[in-house]
């Protein structure tokens, strides 16, 4: 049963991320991207990181899609206008899509050799709110510190751009 549900939701969320990038529509494309944060979940749900799991509904598919979306509607974005493709970088761009897939394999596969096989349902330990919070502010500190200036620059951006908008 869980492999069966693994198919599915993996199924489900490659398909809305294939329709996010093919809609012209933004606010279609913000809707396929909650479908596939949904779909993440529900993956992380069969590992047995059910906060995980959590996290990721409430911030990511909650928080965050609200404000693209809220974006999107202030922005008054329209669809995009529809333009004849060129040929050439389509002729191009598939021989060279495929190099680069088979490179990346046999990079991965060279870098990372047979690893451990993947943990059945409720044997992943390593998805609670302890671990993650221990993993945080001890092993991740410096990371998670430069990612929070990160936000504050990009706030204190914003306000800056908005403000020059309004004199």
């Amino acid at each position: 049963m869980d492999l069966l549900l693994f198919f599915f939701f993996a199924f489900l969320a490659v398909a809305a991320a294939i329709n996010l990038v093919v809609q012209t529509h933004p606010i279609s494309s913000a809707l396929s991207l909650v479908g596939v944060m949904g779909s993440l979940a529900v993956l992380y749900l069969l590992l047995g990181a059910e906060f995980i799991a959590a996290v990721q509904l409430i911030v990511y598919a909650g928080a965050i899609m609200v404000l693209f979306i809220f974006v999107i509607m202030l922005l008054n974005a329209g669809a995009e206008q529809h333009r004849r493709a060129k040929l050439f970088p389509v002729v191009a761009g598939m021989p060279a899509l495929f190099a680069f897939l088979a490179l990346a394999s046999y990079t991965i596969s060279k870098m990372f050799p047979r690893g451990l096989p993947a943990v059945k349902f409720g044997e992943f330990k390593g998805g609670g709110a302890g671990e993650i919070g221990m993993a945080i502010f001890t092993k991740y500190l410096l990371p998670f510190e430069v990612t929070s200036i990160l936000i504050l620059v990009a706030i204190l951006g914003a306000i800056v751009l908005a403000k020059k908008e309004i004199d």
